[in-house]
């Protein structure tokens, strides 16, 4: 891919000296509320409910577990993605007694987002979808919660001091744990071709949805988290590497220019960098009941290794993709949520994987843009899902592999 420009905001995140400071629960709003990150984000809230509490959600179409949110909660503001779902949704309601507005679309979804009781807003949706509502929450002066999968580790250095980023990956579902927790060993690369969903689903360490346990066994999970890490932090793509950690205790590492390396450990449990993005600049006391301490000498050895790029061709792919800049970046993320879809639909194999995003970021090259609006990012996500979606083999016939 051209390598070119690719602008990344330099600046650090540094709480206002005229924040306001909560004595009573934060307004919060929830972008994808029945997902992995949004029903997590509920449970927080459950437990603590003198530190926060929900004005507004928004979900694709899970009625049920929606309906279920909205009578726990009692949201002031609930919006249901799917249009020709409004209906359902408020059928499943009509016996609640505290009601809602309740809205439709991807303007209710950008309503939830800017809802002005709302301080800070949890953006869990996958892929291009949560561009806008995350865009209207920004103009809407909000704090954004971007569901990350590593917590963030740079902010609080003075410019200058950050020689590397380095992020741990653990390597996704296709390992064997022999013997013990120190003792874990990959598939060889033969095997891939024969891998089906449910193998690719079956994460040794982590609870995610499909598509972010698919990501994880590919390592595309990582590829996408390079070109974040460009992004939120202005570090060079020569500076940020990814190292495989099986043990998935330490989360991501920063090397300063005097080579010393902090790193952040932690359980593997999503809860953790949620409560802290809501509590931010603020830690909350959690009980040891629910948040047992981190016992290192139980766990055992913690263990690194390099990437293997022919198991995981993914990560070059995202590296070259972040040095193209523009509109590359959201091509490939576009590329591989669609891939990840076919695979889960048993429509293409695993190794498929790899060759539908690497086809479809060859094929939007000469239509790179390197400075794109907000609209164009757009129809390249949908124009790279499309596109994606016609590369699928002829024959649905499992392990056929695209040439």
């Amino acid at each position: 891919m051209q390598q070119g420009p690719s602008p990344a905001w330099p600046g650090r995140a540094v709480a206002d000296p005229a924040r306001r400071s909560w004595d009573s629960p934060k307004p919060i709003s929830i972008i994808g509320s029945t997902g992995s990150v949004g029903t997590q984000t509920l449970a927080i809230v459950e437990e603590n409910p003198d530190k926060f509490r929900v004005v507004a959600l928004a979900a694709g179409s899970n009625v049920t577990l929606l309906a279920d949110q909205v009578k726990m909660f009692k949201p002031n503001l609930v919006a249901i993605g799917n249009e020709s779902l409004l209906n359902e949704l408020k059928e499943a309601l009509a016996d609640c007694e505290y009601m809602p507005e309740i809205i439709s679309g991807e303007q209710g979804v950008i309503e939830v987002a800017r809802h002005p009781d709302a301080v800070t807003v949890v953006t869990g949706i996958v892929g291009c979808a949560g561009l806008k509502p995350t865009v209207a929450a920004i103009e809407a002066g909000k704090d954004i919660a971007l569901a990350n999968k590593e917590t963030l580790i740079a902010g609080g250095l003075s410019e200058g001091s950050l020689r590397r980023v380095i992020l741990t990956a653990s390597g996704g579902a296709f390992r064997l744990h022999l013997i013990s927790f120190d003792d874990v060993r990959d598939w060889p690369i033969e095997r891939l071709k024969d891998v089906q969903v449910a193998d690719a689903l079956k994460h040794p360490n982590w609870k995610m949805g499909k598509k972010i346990t698919v990501d994880s066994a590919t390592l595309f999970n990582k590829g996408l988290e390079v070109i974040e890490a460009h992004y939120l932090f202005g570090v060079e793509y020569d500076d940020i590497e990814i190292m495989i950690h099986p043990q998935s205790i330490i989360h991501s590492m920063i090397e300063t220019k005097d080579s010393s390396v902090l790193a952040q450990l932690g359980r593997t449990d999503m809860r953790l960098p949620i409560l802290y993005t809501l509590s931010w600049p603020e830690r909350v006391y959690c009980s040891e009941v629910t948040w047992p301490r981190l016992d290192l000498c139980e766990l055992g050895s913690l263990t690194f290794k390099a990437v293997d790029n022919v198991k995981y061709p993914s990560v070059d792919l995202a590296y070259a993709a972040g040095r193209a800049g523009g509109t590359m970046p959201g091509v490939l993320s576009a590329a591989n949520e669609k891939a990840v879809e076919l695979f889960i639909n048993e429509k293409i194999s695993y190794l498929d994987i790899f060759k539908v995003v690497e086809m479809t970021c060859d094929a939007h090259r000469n239509e790179l843009v390197t400075s794109p609006s907000l609209e164009e990012i757009i129809h390249y996500d949908q124009w790279a899902r499309k596109f994606s979606a016609n590369l699928q083999p002829s024959s649905s016939r499992r392990n056929t592999v695209l040439v």
